[in-house]
């Protein structure tokens, strides 16, 4: 099958599942494009982030729509990001080139989110609000391991706000609206990066697009089912998720 075709389906299909938990489904693609499209490292993260950007406005227009976007919580939290992403992106190639280390990375990032959304909120948080400071710093510690990562700030932060008790509903598409910025903000770094270091840095612009293609109806898609689904079902879908991704890139680093 056309290489392009491939990354258009996957791109709808994670979008569908993770948009209506506010992510934008970056983190699910990377498995596609290493084992299936073999994209070579490190280009997996700013084709990523193209994915987001062409993708993003998808589910956040739907969901701007339902006039249901929380606009202080996105903009503290693309306020910590929008800079974590530019540094994440230089330790992305100048530090953490190592394909393994990638992995290990992905799963120190993945299992503390999908257990902190499987926990089931205390009574009464799903109205929490966390002090802006603190968002706008865990926005960039966020920031800085989406740069890396290629998944953009909020497709972290988001399960780790969820992960609080706060209700996906408030989460989700501030989380989307502070991803599709600061994927911007890492694409146009890469793009800066790949003049000067040598190697395979710029995006594939082909994969990258096609992904986003279908990415951006699967998320409008995402968004429009979210109502339709509970809070409890929401979380479990994600966690569980999250879950068995890292068990496979914890299984691909010992074999």
């Amino acid at each position: 099958m056309d290489r392009d075709l491939v990354a258009l389906l996957a791109g709808f299909l994670v979008a569908v599942v993770t948009t209506p938990v506010g992510v934008s489904g970056a983190v699910f693609l990377l498995p596609v494009q290493m084992s299936v499209l073999g994209v070579p490292n490190p280009q997996l993260t700013p084709t990523n982030l193209v994915f987001n950007v062409v993708s993003g406005p998808g589910g956040l227009l739907r969901y701007v729509r339902r006039r249901q976007l929380d606009r202080a919580l996105a903009l503290q939290l693309i306020a910590g990001s929008a800079p974590g992403i530019v540094l994440g992106a230089l330790l992305r190639v100048y530090v953490v080139a190592d394909p393994e280390v990638f992995r290990l990375l992905a799963v120190a990032v993945l299992v503390p989110s999908g257990l902190l959304i499987l926990r089931p909120p205390a009574p009464g948080s799903l109205h929490r609000r966390i002090r802006p400071r603190t968002v706008v710093g865990l926005a960039f510690a966020v920031g800085t391991v989406g740069g890396i990562y290629g998944i953009g700030g909020g497709s972290v932060l988001g399960p780790i706000l969820v992960g609080t008790g706060m209700a996906v509903s408030r989460v989700a598409p501030a989380a989307l609206a502070s991803t599709w910025v600061t994927s911007i903000v890492g694409v146009a770094t890469y793009a800066v990066i790949s003049s000067y270091a040598d190697g395979p840095i710029a995006p594939d612009w082909s994969l990258g697009l096609a992904a986003g293609i279908g990415g951006l109806v699967g998320g409008w898609v995402g968004a429009s089912v979210q109502p339709r689904i509970s809070e409890a079902g929401l979380r479990r879908l994600l966690g569980v998720l999250a879950l068995v991704l890292a068990g496979w890139y914890l299984l691909q680093s010992f074999t």
